[in-house]
């Protein structure tokens, strides 16, 4: 079996782009305003819990893991295509 490269990167990047916005909402709604998760915002400049910085995630991580799904089907389909016969 073949990834698709192109359709697992975009799905990669959907869900954890996707994901990012929600839990920057998540965090504005029900939890304290003060809480700022330290590692995402090192990660992705700009990002911050407030509505401008959740769309900022959201690019952030469509693009961080379009990426590395992109590597990761990828690298699948080349080692599948050594180790399976």
């Amino acid at each position: 079996m073949k990834f698709n490269i192109k359709s697992f990167a975009l799905t990669c990047g959907l869900w954890w782009g996707c994901g990012v916005f929600f839990i920057a909402w998540w965090l504005m709604f029900l939890e304290e305003s003060g809480a700022d998760p330290i590692l995402i915002s090192r990660l992705y400049p700009g990002f911050s819990i407030s509505p401008m910085g959740s769309v900022i995630g959201l690019v952030w991580g469509f693009f961080d893991a379009a990426i590395g799904g992109a590597i990761f089907a990828w690298l699948y389909n080349f080692f599948s295509a050594r180790f399976v016969s």
